[in-house]
This record gives C-alpha cells, sequence and structure tokens, in this order.
C-alpha cells in the first residue's frame, strides 16, 4: 500500500480559482487516493465546493485564508501578506505539517516566499525552476525556465543534477541523460562558464549520463533526456515553443477550414488529429517544479483548468513519493564545489583523476 504523504493547496491562485482548484484536486485524487490535503483559502468560497466534491472534501481540511495574492502583486508587497492562501500554503511545508505546496497564483510571489520561508537544501546556492516539454523522441526535461536570469557555472552544475533526479521521478527514466543548451554541440563552442561546467559534469558521477552540448532544435528532437541552461535562455525557448505549438494549431485550423474537400479531409483524418492534440495538449505539461528548496513547490499555469491543475498535483505527488529532495542532496553530495577549478583543469589533463576530485566517493 502507498504511504500516505501532505500537500499544502493555495486554493486562490489562477484565473479559475477556488472552482478550478477542487474539480481538478477530484481528478487528482482519483490517482493518488493516499494524499492528505490541507486547502487554503475563502472558508465561504471554498467550503460549499468542497461539499460539492466529496471525494475531496474527505481528504482534506480546510483552513481560512482571508487575503489573495493577486496576479499583478510584487514579490515585496506579496510578502508582507501574512494570512494570505499562498502564505500560509508555504508556511505549513515550512513548519513541516506538508510535504509540499501547489499553487497556480503569483509566479514571482511564490518563488520570492517558497525562498526565504522553506528556505534552500543545504549546499544549494540557487532554485531553479524545472518544467516537461514534448520531444520526438517522449518528455523532454527543461531547466531553468526563469527563475535565475544569470548563472555560474556552479549553477549550471546544481541544475544538471537537479534534472536529473526530476526526470528519474517524474518521468521514470532510470539514467536519463543530460545535456547543456549551447550555440553549437562542438566541445570549443561557448564561453568560459558552460564548458566548465561541461568538465565538472563530465568528471562528476553522472558523468555517463552527461552527453555534452546540444543546440536549440535539439529540445525537440529529444538528444536528451534533460536540457540544462540560464534563466534568461530557458524561458525564452519555453515561451518560442509554446508560440510555435500555437502557431501550428492556428494553421491547422486554416487550413482544414479553408474549403469543402479540407472538411472532407479533416474528417477522414480526424482520429490521427485527435491523437496529436492529445499529445500536445499544454495541460498535459502543466506543474513547474521549483527544485532545490527544503520542500517541493509546484506552480501550475494561472490560466489552466481542472484536468491541467490535476496533473500539477500529479508532478507534486510523484516528487513527494519518490524523495526527490533526499535524491537531489546525495547527487549534489558527489561533487565537491570547492575544488571545482581543480577539478576541470584535472579532467582535461586525466578523466579518471577529475573524477577522484569531484567526486566525494
Amino acid at each position: 500500500m502507498s504511504v500516505p504523504f501532505t500537500l499544502a493547496v493555495d486554493a486562490m491562485g489562477g484565473d479559475g480559482a477556488p472552482e478550478m482548484v477542487v474539480a481538478g484536486l477530484g481528478i487528482a485524487l482519483e490517482r493518488h487516493p493516499e494524499a492528505r490535503l490541507l486547502v487554503f483559502g475563502d472558508e465561504a468560497r471554498v467550503g460549499p465546493l468542497l461539499r460539492r466534491h466529496r471525494r475531496v472534501a474527505a481528504c482534506c481540511t480546510l483552513r481560512h485564508a482571508p487575503e489573495v495574492i493577486t496576479g499583478d502583486l510584487k514579490p515585496i508587497p506579496a510578502l508582507r501578506l501574512r494570512q494570505a492562501s499562498m502564505r500560509l500554503a508555504i508556511d505549513a511545508v515550512a513548519e513541516g505539517e506538508a510535504e509540499g505546496v501547489v499553487s497556480a497564483g503569483n509566479t514571482g510571489a511564490l518563488l520570492a516566499m517558497a525562498k526565504i520561508v522553506i528556505k534552500m537544501l543545504p549546499g544549494i546556492d540557487r532554485p531553479a525552476i524545472a518544467g516537461i516539454a514534448p520531444s520526438a523522441k517522449g518528455d523532454v526535461v527543461l531547466l531553468d525556465l526563469g527563475a535565475n536570469i544569470t548563472c555560474d557555472v556552479r549553477n549550471l552544475v546544481e541544475f544538471a543534477v537537479m534534472g536529473e533526479v526530476f526526470a528519474r521521478a517524474v518521468l521514470g527514466l532510470p539514467a536519463p541523460s543530460i545535456g547543456l543548451l549551447n550555440v553549437g554541440s562542438e566541445e570549443q563552442k561557448g564561453d568560459d562558464r558552460v564548458r566548465q561546467a561541461a568538465e565538472i559534469l563530465k568528471a562528476s558521477p553522472i558523468g555517463p549520463q552527461f552527453k555534452g552540448f546540444v543546440e536549440g532544435h535539439d529540445i525537440a528532437a529529444g538528444t536528451t533526456d534533460v536540457v540544462v541552461t540560464d534563466g534568461f535562455t530557458g524561458n525564452v525557448a519555453l515561451k518560442t515553443a509554446e508560440g510555435a505549438l500555437h502557431l501550428v494549431g492556428e494553421m491547422l485550423h486554416q487550413v482544414f477550414t479553408a474549403s469543402l474537400a479540407a472538411r472532407l479531409g479533416y474528417l477522414l483524418a480526424k482520429s490521427s488529429l485527435e491523437r496529436l492534440r492529445e499529445r500536445l495538449d499544454p495541460r498535459r505539461y502543466n506543474g513547474a517544479v521549483m527544485v532545490g528548496l527544503n520542500g517541493v513547490v509546484v506552480k501550475s499555469h494561472g490560466g489552466t483548468d481542472a484536468k491541467g491543475f490535476a496533473h500539477a498535483m500529479d508532478v507534486a505527488m510523484d516528487m513527494v513519493v519518490n524523495r526527490c529532495n533526499e535524491r537531489i542532496r546525495a547527487g549534489l553530495g558527489g561533487i565537491l564545489f570547492a575544488d571545482a577549478e581543480t577539478a576541470v583543469e584535472a579532467a582535461k589533463k586525466d578523466p579518471g583523476e577529475g573524477h577522484r576530485l569531484a567526486s566525494t566517493g
């Protein structure tokens, strides 16, 4: 039997909250009946919804939150709202009442609160936002998606370790391959930062899984299971991919409605197109994880529906059940960043010596 665990839920975050959130919880609990929920929100609005969703009501405890953090509120003013649903849900994780939190609310506020209240995992310099995207060979993990505009060598190496653990937990891959996003796949390409990170990764315990540099087109091609980059580049790549998918959808609609013959063609291809739409459904990829924090923090897209929010809950549940934070700590325990420069130089001369210097084992 699965071991029960508890997640805190911000019921007031997102465009369709709280109705969308409660309905999403009902879907998620069908897959994870062992979960227990602490739901934070306006009792007058959330209470009646729970009475209509008995499955959710049976698995949750509702706690009143009189304040709401709006989508346009800046992080610093948001931190002052101590009775907001998002803040109280994060407090529950910091106080050990819940293993993780899920919110469809303000991303900047969620990240700022989580860093201050939940804090970082020991040894982690910065958190990263990790998400899942479709590729020709299956799903791919991409990080950082915007938490850190600039990153140094250490950050990129940490992101690789965290992305590897995330891919194992959420995608179920036993040994996910890892690539560093660069302007070319050749070893001499890129700046010193990415080249040094590559040398450290080659010499680290996850070196056999590190496949070197990948380019932008490799994300959709599925060249590696995990793609690591800084938050500026990752966010641009994500938004570009989202725009491209939307464009393709619009163009397909125009093509299949252009004439009577096109409409007949659509009817003939309908089943295949439905499978394609399901494969590329953005709700299927909802739920970005803020990895590196001392607790599971999952951000759902604010404009999603119940099905999308349920997927974000699934991601959080997978992270908790698979003890991802413990795996991240163990993974980083194999790399001594104090010796990073020494490991880089040693790896260039002797890969075996670089591995010895970069590994605690």
